[in-house]
């Protein structure tokens, strides 16, 4: 049996699976920054000969699940930002590489989980009811100028229903 080609990987490998077990035991305020700081430690591994960011992002998502959170869906449209978060957490700030998951988690549950729980006459937030051709900006503004039924709520974002969307 010939020895791995990278002899430290199995040990980091290792280190990563114990410390991502360890993840339900971190404050709920800083589980962003420990997801962050997971995710970039698995990406400086690169465990695979190809596909590690698809690897490690599918990883990302697995950890959250198992959490009780949705999903994170990062898009392809920001590859820059993500790299420039990557290299700021191979630095020591987690910050920037933290963010992505969180609003990643928020933007699933505005597209998905709220709309289908309050139904097509329920006032939810305008990114619940963005889709690709009209998007949560353009609502606030229609919002603004009348042009779309709406209500402000008391912490000063708009609230409208997919009936009055439609």
């Amino acid at each position: 049996m010939r020895p791995p080609p990278w002899p430290e990987v199995p040990h980091l490998v290792k280190d990563w699976i114990s410390d991502a077990g360890d993840l339900r035991q971190v404050d709920e305020l800083m589980i962003t920054e420990a997801l962050a700081e997971l995710h970039a430690r698995f990406e400086r591994i690169h465990p695979f000969l190809d596909g590690n960011g698809r690897a490690g992002r599918l990883v990302l998502d697995l950890l959250l699940v198992r959490l009780g959170y949705p999903p994170a869906i990062i898009y392809k449209g920001s590859p820059s930002r993500y790299l420039a978060a990557l290299r700021r957490a191979d630095d020591g700030d987690t910050g920037p590489l933290g963010e992505f998951p969180a609003r990643a988690v928020l933007d699933n549950l505005y597209k998905f989980v709220v709309p289908a729980v309050a139904g097509p006459a329920r006032l939810v937030p305008l990114p619940a009811l963005s889709t690709d051709l009209l998007s949560a900006n353009a609502l606030r503004v229609a919002a603004t100028r009348c042009r779309l039924k709406a209500a402000k709520s008391a912490d000063g974002s708009w609230r409208s229903s997919r009936t009055w969307v439609d």
